[in-house]
Parts: C-alpha cells; structure tokens; sequence
C-alpha cells in the first residue's frame, strides 16, 4: 500500500498492538473518549465490504469457495467511530462527518440512517451536502427495512445510495 496522500491530516488513535498502518490511515472515537474498537463487527464488516483487500480460499463452511474482496482494495481507510452500544446520536454522526472532512478524505462511506424525513431535519442529509461542497464523494447504505415502500434511508439526491448486490456463487443447503 501507499504511504497516505501528503494532505491526509488525520491520526490515529488505536494503541498497543493495534495500530494504524498504510491500509489504515486513520482511527478516531467521537462517541467517547475511548479507543475506536468495533465491538459488534458492524464497522469492521462495512470496512471490508468497501475496501477489503483480495483474501483467496474465502468460504461459508467449505462451500462457495473463492476470492472475497472489497470494492475499492486499494484504497485507504479512515474510520470514524460515531455509534455508541446504545445506537447513534445524529450529533456524533454529524461530528465525525466534519472531522473526516477536516481530515482530508476523499470519500465519505456510511452504512447507518434513520427513517426518511426533510432533508433540513436528516442530520446525515446535512452533513453530505456540506461534504460534497468540498468536492468529498458520499455513499451510503439503503437500508435493512426494505424491501417495503417508505423503507428507503439516505434517499437524499446528493447522496449515493447504496443497496443489495450480487455474487456468482451460490450457497445451497440440502435437508
């Protein structure tokens, strides 16, 4: 990997073993003053969807063996820790969204949202809009409430909104 661009202003704030390295750039906590572990594998799963490097021999218990990768391999990662135990509250949210601006990403992933609303009352609406004014890329997750009417997150037109996707292997389970 590449070392980080020469305008990345972010740091670190993992200590001991793990620490930050040329995959990723950037580590902060802005629920808390603890460190940014994830705790229940949501981040760490999202992290690797958008930019897992390429893992051979990947597989569900020996079956649809094959390559697992993310969608950007190559890119660097910069996380932003803004959910607590208890859910998110939409001023983390909107806090971490500035401080990776003010860091220097050059795209803004989210995989969390809330029920539709006006735009000017979507705090994740908000902070993209000021996000894309900076010419910084922002995509975000549909949703897991669907696949009903009115169960789209993130439907904000300034946003890349993200549903399901496909895979060539099939997983079959015979009884």
């Amino acid at each position: 990997m590449p070392s980080p661009p020469a305008k990345w202003n972010g740091h670190c704030e993992f200590t001991g073993e793990r620490i930050c390295n040329k995959k990723i750039i950037g580590a902060r906590n802005i629920v808390n003053s603890s460190l940014p572990y994830d705790y229940v594998g949501h981040g760490t799963h999202t992290a690797s969807t958008a930019a897992g490097r390429p893992v051979k021999g990947a597989n569900v218990f020996g079956n649809a063996n094959g390559t697992a990768t993310g969608m950007a391999p190559y890119a660097l990662l910069a996380i932003y820790k803004v959910c607590g135990v208890f859910g998110c509250v939409e001023s983390d949210i909107l806090a971490g969204m500035d401080v990776a601006v003010d860091d220097g990403v050059d795209v803004l992933s989210l995989s969390l949202g809330q029920p539709a609303t006006s735009f000017f009352e979507d705090g994740i609406a908000v902070g993209a809009f000021s996000a894309i004014q900076t010419g910084i890329f922002v995509s975000c997750s549909a949703g897991n409430s669907g696949p009903f009417y009115g169960t789209l997150a993130n439907e904000t037109p300034w946003i890349l909104t993200v549903g399901a996707s496909t895979i060539d292997r099939k997983i079959e389970a015979v009884t």
